[in-house]
């Protein structure tokens, strides 16, 4: 009878580490950067929407406007009567903004498993950092101030973006298998908060001189980075000779791996090769297509369950700033800065809970115990006092009960999905199922971002938290049938070691 994995657990670990490879360790930074870079452009936009709402709306219904700017000439550019419609039509942006990037990434995933990695993700990169240079910087330096043209440059800034996310997890996939999978990607997916504590950074420090320069300042490190990856960034170990993942070390720690994540009862013995790019091109497997993925065990629930989970992280993401000034009266750099505690309880919260998963080699059960803190979390915060210290910390607990399990899902499990036994560990199904998982989520976040606003706007900011509460228990709801599945599970395997002693 065979063992559970956690009883082997340590020598898969042992076999990770001796792996590791100066190229390894290269890739893991380059697609953390490279993804960072695109958050943070992200970032930036919902840094600066005092400022820009400011500017969009006429100076006699604003008090951060400049006073030695003519009236007639602002009067003349003025896009909203009032705060209120700027306000919403910032929401409109973001909306627009994730439904092309939630079709992006649908189409991303697909194109990802059949170009090289390193164009696609070079291209979004670069192609991204012109539009928004366009957007934020050169519109203003012109004074040229058009609805249609925001939101035509907003839909064509989501496509480009999308390339990102597919190619970076793929990349991830290739270099880094099973063993220790949740613990690596749990780090590495930090990389999205870093990008957001980045961007925050950037636009605080440069926002005094105009909201344009932050968006050059990003921009301008976008279009850098995007050039580093295009001749830095290896895509597959064989590519500098380096064997292909799932050697004789990792079988038994894969094989169980595999099992419980993804509700298979018996693993392939046979499944050897979990690289991306199998080195021997004639018994590759084509990828796959969409419907197939779709079809996938598990791939529809998690890909509902994030729309939810995304909804709020993203909610958070794009409007916190303005919420702290909004309701707080703070100023806007500082709300930039104390937004990044959020992020930073994300990423510990990101790391530690899917080093736990590896641990239990279960996701489920994991996340589902996380949500559950998170939906006091939320409670708690949107009765946090008018204090920053206190805020901070509150902000931080949300951040590590949210972020923590949207990175996991967005990660570490999408990768599982990608390369479960259906489709023999191919990775030519692993950028597809990522993109159908973070599409689904962005529709979701989407949707959110302009009800957010509508909710704000008539109800008032309490009303947003009963909405990211309910959402929060939706997630919870979607990943029920996984929960008591790999429950039973490792309940099965608790007997097994109690025979095994």
């Amino acid at each position: 009878m065979a063992l559970p994995g956690s009883l082997r657990r340590q020598p898969a670990n042992r076999g990770l580490v001796s792996r590791c490879t100066h190229h390894h360790i290269v890739v893991f930074l380059l697609t953390f950067f490279s993804y960072s870079l695109l958050h943070a452009s992200r970032k930036t936009f919902s840094n600066v929407k005092v400022s820009i709402s400011s500017q969009w709306t006429p100076s006699c219904f604003n008090s951060t406007a400049p006073e030695l700017r003519p009236y007639e000439l602002w009067n003349s550019n003025q896009l909203f009567p009032n705060a209120e419609e700027a306000t919403l039509f910032l929401g409109t942006l973001d909306t627009i903004f994730l439904f092309s990037y939630a079709v992006g990434l649908f189409v991303s995933g697909i194109v990802g498993d059949r170009l090289n990695l390193r164009w696609v993700l070079s291209f979004g990169m670069c192609s991204s950092a012109l539009v928004v240079f366009f957007f934020g910087t050169l519109t203003e330096w012109l004074h040229f101030y058009n609805k249609w043209f925001y939101c035509c440059l907003w839909v064509v800034n989501g496509l480009l973006q999308s390339t990102g996310w597919p190619c970076v997890v793929a990349v991830m996939g290739n270099w880094f298998g099973k063993a220790g999978r949740g613990f690596v990607f749990g780090l590495w997916s930090a990389c999205a908060s870093v990008g957001n504590i980045l961007g925050a950074f950037l636009a605080s420090c440069v926002l005094k001189y105009g909201y344009e320069y932050a968006f050059l300042v990003t921009a301008s490190v976008q279009f850098a980075g995007g050039v580093i990856v295009f001749f830095g960034l290896l895509t597959s170990p064989k590519e500098v000779g380096l064997p292909e993942l799932g050697a004789d070390e990792d079988i038994v720690v894969e094989e169980d791996a595999n099992r419980p994540l993804m509700g298979s009862d018996d693993a392939d013995d046979d499944d050897r090769n979990y690289s991306i790019q199998a080195t021997d091109t004639d018994n590759q497997p084509k990828a796959i297509g969409f419907f197939q993925a779709c079809c996938l065990p598990g791939v529809v629930l998690y890909s509902l369950a994030y729309a939810c989970l995304k909804l709020v992280n993203y909610s958070f993401f794009f409007w916190l700033p303005f919420y702290l000034s909004n309701n707080f009266g703070w100023k806007e750099a500082e709300a930039d800065q104390l937004s990044i505690w959020y992020d930073v309880g994300g990423i510990i919260g990101g790391t530690i809970q899917g080093l736990i998963s590896d641990v239990l080699q279960k996701r489920a059960p994991v996340l589902a115990i996380s949500l559950l803190f998170a939906v006091g979390s939320l409670f708690g915060y949107s009765r946090s006092p008018n204090s920053k210290p206190i805020n901070a910390v509150i902000m931080a607990i949300t951040g590590f009960f949210i972020g923590g399990p949207s990175n996991m899902i967005s990660s570490a499990i999408s990768a599982d999905l990608g390369r479960q036994d259906l489709v023999k560990g191919s990775s030519e199904a692993l950028a597809t199922v990522t993109g159908i998982v973070d599409g689904t989520g962005s529709i979701g976040a989407a949707v959110g971002q302009y009800l957010v606003s509508l909710i704000q706007e008539n109800l008032g900011w309490m009303w947003v938290f009963y909405f990211f509460i309910l959402m929060t228990s939706s997630t919870i709801l979607f990943i029920s049938p996984l929960i008591v599945r790999e429950i039973r599970l490792l309940l099965h395997e608790r007997r097994l070691r109690m025979l095994a002693e």
